[in-house]
C-alpha cells in the first residue's frame, strides 16, 4: 500500500537506524519527546527505541486527548446522562472506559441505565439526534485539532437545521498551549528530572495548523521541533533530524511529513473553528493541571447548542487515584515502568487511570507491546 508499506521496511529501517548511531555523538545525551499519542504508539508497536543508541532517549509526552481529560470533565458528561432520563450521551469508544469519581466511567453509568452511545464521528451524533426528535442528544466532544473541525462543522450544520434538540459538551484542547506548558514546567527549567532537547511534532493536528506555530517554541526555547508521520521510518527520520539540530547548535522547525503538512496547514478548517469556538481563559488538563488559554468553548452565536450552557453544567475538579501515576507520566517526569499499578492491578482490561484506557496512552502502548519485561509476574495477573 502506498505511503504505508514503504515506510515500514526492515531493510530501511535498518539502514536508518545505523545512520542514527553513527550521527549521535557518544559523548552526549540526546533526549527528545514525542509530543503524539500516535508516535507513542508507533514506538512501541515497531520496537523503534531497540534501534536506538543507549544514549538516545524518548520521553512520552501529554498528546493522547483521552489521557489528558480530567477526571471532573466525564463526571459533568455522566451527572448528565444519569440526572436527565431524555439525554443521550455520544461520544468515541475511548472515552467510554475512563475511570470517573465514585468507581465509575461512562460505560458504567450506561450499565447503571442511562443512556450512552458510542459513536465513530460527530455527525454520527447530529444524525442521530435527527433520528431522535423526541430525545436530547449530546456529542461529548473531546480531541486536539484534528477532530476540533468536524465539531464545528457539526454545531454549524445544527444552527443552519435549527436541530434543537442537539449540543456538545465541548473539551478540545489545543498542542501549543501543551507545549509551552511543559517548557515553562519546572520540571524542565529548574529541577531538571526532564531534560529535553527537542520534539516530534504531531502529525495530524499539524495537517490542520501547519508547521508555523512551532516556530516560537523553536526561536524562543532554543527546541528543535520535526513534525513527523506516524509510520515507525517516520519517526526515525524524525530523530535523525532532530539528532543533526542538536548537534549542529540548531533550533529550527523541520517537517518530515511533508507528504501531508503544510507551513500554513488545513486554512479552510482553520476558518471553520475560528468561526464556531474561541478560546476558553484556562482549562484543566489531567498531569498539567490549569493551563491558561489551552482550550476551545462554543461561540456566543452558538450559545443553543453549547450543553454547558443548556444544562447549566459545571466543572468540578477532582483529584486523580493516587496511587495512579498518570499525571507524572503525561508530563514526562515518569515513564508506565515506574507506577506500581502498571500491569498488575491496571491492565488495558482494568483500567485504573485513563494511560491505560487509549491505544494511544503511553501505558497501553508499554503494556500490549511488551515494554515491560522488568515487571515481575503477580500471581493472578496478566504477563
Amino acid at each position: 500500500m502506498k505511503y504505508v508499506d514503504e515506510f515500514r521496511d526492515g531493510t530501511l529501517a535498518r539502514k536508518l537506524a545505523d545512520a542514527i548511531a553513527r550521527e549521535a555523538d557518544p559523548a552526549r545525551n540526546y533526549a527528545f519527546m514525542e509530543f503524539c499519542g500516535g508516535h507513542t504508539h508507533a514506538i512501541s508497536r515497531y520496537g523503534v527505541t531497540d534501534l536506538l543508541p543507549a544514549n538516545v532517549r524518548m520521553i512520552h509526552g501529554p498528546g493522547c486527548p483521552v489521557c489528558v481529560l480530567p477526571i471532573g470533565r466525564i463526571d459533568m458528561a455522566i451527572r448528565l446522562a444519569l440526572s436527565h432520563p431524555d439525554v443521550t450521551i455520544c461520544t468515541y469508544g475511548d472515552c467510554l472506559r475512563v475511570p470517573a469519581s465514585d468507581g465509575l466511567s461512562l460505560l458504567k453509568a450506561k450499565a447503571r441505565g442511562a443512556d450512552i452511545r458510542m459513536v465513530y464521528s460527530a455527525a454520527d451524533a447530529l444524525a442521530l439526534a435527527q433520528k431522535m426528535p423526541e430525545r436530547e442528544v449530546v456529542f461529548f466532544a473531546i480531541g486536539f485539532e484534528t477532530t476540533t473541525p468536524p465539531t464545528a462543522l457539526v454545531l454549524s450544520q445544527a444552527q443552519a437545521l435549527g436541530l434543537a434538540n442537539f449540543s456538545v459538551l465541548c473539551n478540545h484542547v489545543l498542542t501549543p498551549s501543551a507545549i509551552l506548558t511543559i517548557l515553562e514546567s519546572p520540571e524542565v527549567r529548574e529541577l531538571g528530572t526532564v531534560p529535553l532537547d527537542g520534539f516530534i511534532g504531531p502529525a495530524h493536528v499539524s495537517t490542520i495548523i501547519g508547521s508555523r506555530p512551532y516556530a516560537f517554541f523553536a526561536e524562543e526555547y532554543r527546541k528543535p521541533v520535526v513534525i513527523a508521520g506516524f509510520e515507525p521510518l517516520d519517526v526515525m527520520q524524525a530523530i535523525r533530524m532532530l539528532i543533526r539540530q542538536v548537534n549542529d547548535g540548531r533550533a529550527e522547525v523541520e517537517n518530515e511529513f511533508t507528504r501531508a503538512v503544510s507551513e500554513e496547514g488545513n486554512l479552510k478548517a482553520q476558518g471553520l473553528v475560528s468561526e464556531v469556538f474561541e478560546l476558553r481563559r484556562s482549562f484543566e488538563w489531567r498531569g498539567l493541571r490549569e493551563v491558561p488559554y489551552s482550550a476551545l468553548k462554543i461561540r456566543a452565536p452558538f450559545a443553543a447548542w453549547d450543553a454547558e450552557a443548556k444544562f447549566g453544567l459545571e466543572f468540578v475538579s477532582v483529584p486523580d487515584n493516587r496511587a495512579c501515576e498518570c499525571g507524572a507520566i503525561l508530563r514526562g517526569v515518569k515513564t508506565p515502568i515506574d507506577c506500581k499499578l502498571f500491569g498488575t492491578v491496571c491492565t488495558p482490561e482494568n483500567p485504573m487511570g485513563s494511560c491505560m484506557v487509549s491505544s494511544e496512552g503511553a501505558c497501553a502502548a508499554h503494556y500490549n507491546y511488551g515494554r515491560f519485561r522488568d515487571i515481575p509476574v503477580v500471581a493472578g495477573t496478566a504477563s
